[in-house]
C-alpha cells in the first residue's frame, strides 16, 4: 500500500485495481473533505462508468479547525485527527472510490500580519523529494491514466494545497522515469493531469443568476464582488457532464461533519437549479502526452483510444 494513515493503517473500499482494460483516475488533495468539494461528482460519475478510481489524501487534516457549529465540542477537538479519518472514511464510501493516506501532518493555515511560521514537520515543509516519493509509489502501484490536482496557487492559497500542486506535478513528471525514485516500483506514466476549476467565475455567476430569477437570495453575490477579475492563467479546458451525481457528492460533503454545516454555504442553491444552470465539474487540461480536441467533455478523451482496445 501507499503508506500509513493517520492511525497506522490503509484503507481500500472497493477490490484491488488494474483490472485488464480499465481505466484509473487518481485524484490527489491536500486534507480529508478536499476530495468532497473538488470533483466529487465527476468521481461518482466515472465510478458508476466502471472507472476505478483512487483518492489519495495528503495529510490527516489534524489542524483543521472545526467549522460546523454542531460538532465544535471539546472531546472532538481533542481527537480531531481521529475524527477526520472516521469522516473519510465514510466519504469513501458514499463515492465509492478508494482511498489511501500519504501520512504527511497537516500544516495547518497561518493567519495574522505577518503571517507566523508554519509548525516543524508539517506537509508544506517537507523538500520536495520526501513529500513526492511516497506519491510516486502510489502512482507506480495504481498505474492512474489520469491525474486530477490542484492549480500552482493551490486552488487557494493554503500551504498544503501548494504543496499538493508540486508533489502532483512532480509525480505525474517523475513515475513514468526508472532512473527517478528507485525502489518505489516500476516505472508508470499516466496521460493526462488537470487542475480543478470548481469555482470559476463563470460557474458562479450562472448560479447566482439561478437563484435570483428563482426570486432567492444568493450568496454568491458578495463572493463575485471579492472576485479577481484579471487574466486567470488557468483556462476551463474541459466540463465533465456530472449533475446524476450532484447528490452523491453532497452525502459526501456532509459525511465530513467537522468541516461542513449542513445549513451553510454549501447546499443554499438548490439541486434542481445546479442541475440546470451549470451541471458540469470543470477542469483545466495542464498536461497531455495524447492527441485531444479542446473543449473536452471526458477527462479520458485521447484515452479510451489508447486503453480500450
Amino acid at each position: 500500500m501507499v503508506s500509513e494513515a493517520p492511525t497506522g493503517t490503509t484503507h481500500a473500499s472497493t477490490p484491488a485495481p488494474n483490472g485488464k482494460g480499465a481505466l484509473r483516475l487518481m485524484a490527489v488533495h491536500a486534507h480529508p473533505d478536499d476530495e468532497s468539494s473538488k470533483g466529487a461528482a465527476t468521481m461518482a460519475r466515472y465510478v458508476a462508468d466502471g472507472v476505478e478510481v483512487l483518492v489519495v489524501t495528503c495529510t490527516g487534516g489534524e489542524r483543521g479547525d472545526i467549522l460546523n457549529p454542531a460538532m465544535d465540542r471539546p472531546e472532538i477537538k481533542a481527537d480531531i485527527g481521529a475524527v477526520r479519518e472516521e469522516e473519510m472514511a465514510r466519504a469513501r464510501e458514499i463515492l465509492g472510490v478508494r482511498q489511501e493516506w500519504l501520512g504527511f501532518v497537516d500544516s495547518g493555515f497561518p493567519e495574522g500580519e505577518p503571517p507566523p511560521p508554519l509548525p516543524e514537520g508539517c506537509f508544506a515543509l517537507q523538500p520536495l523529494e520526501v513529500a513526492a516519493e511516497p506519491l510516486v509509489r502510489a502512482v507506480r502501484e495504481f498505474r492512474p491514466h489520469v491525474i486530477l490536482t490542484y492549480d500552482e496557487k493551490g486552488g487557494y492559497p493554503h500551504p498544503d494545497h501548494v504543496k499538493c500542486h508540486e508533489v502532483s506535478v512532480e509525480a505525474f513528471e517523475a513515475a513514468g522515469d526508472p532512473d527517478r525514485y528507485p525502489g518505489t516500483g516500476e516505472p508508470w506514466q499516466p496521460l493526462k493531469l488537470y487542475y480543478h476549476m470548481t469555482f470559476n467565475k463563470e460557474r458562479l455567476v450562472a448560479l447566482h443568476g439561478a437563484m435570483e430569477s428563482a426570486g432567492l437570495e444568493s450568496p454568491y453575490g458578495d463572493w463575485l464582488k471579492r472576485f479577481d477579475d484579471g487574466p486567470s492563467p488557468w483556462a476551463v479546458t474541459t466540463r465533465v457532464p456530472c449533475a446524476d451525481h450532484f447528490e452523491t457528492r453532497d452525502q459526501a460533503l456532509l459525511a465530513h461533519a467537522t468541516q461542513i454545516d449542513p445549513n451553510g454555504f454549501w447546499f443554499v442553491c438548490p439541486l434542481d437549479l445546479q442541475r440546470e444552470a451549470w451541471p458540469t465539474e470543470d477542469y483545466h487540461l495542464a498536461r497531455s502526452l495524447v492527441d485531444t480536441e479542446l473543449p473536452e467533455d471526458d477527462l479520458f478523451a485521447g484515452v479510451r483510444e489508447k486503453v480500450c482496445l
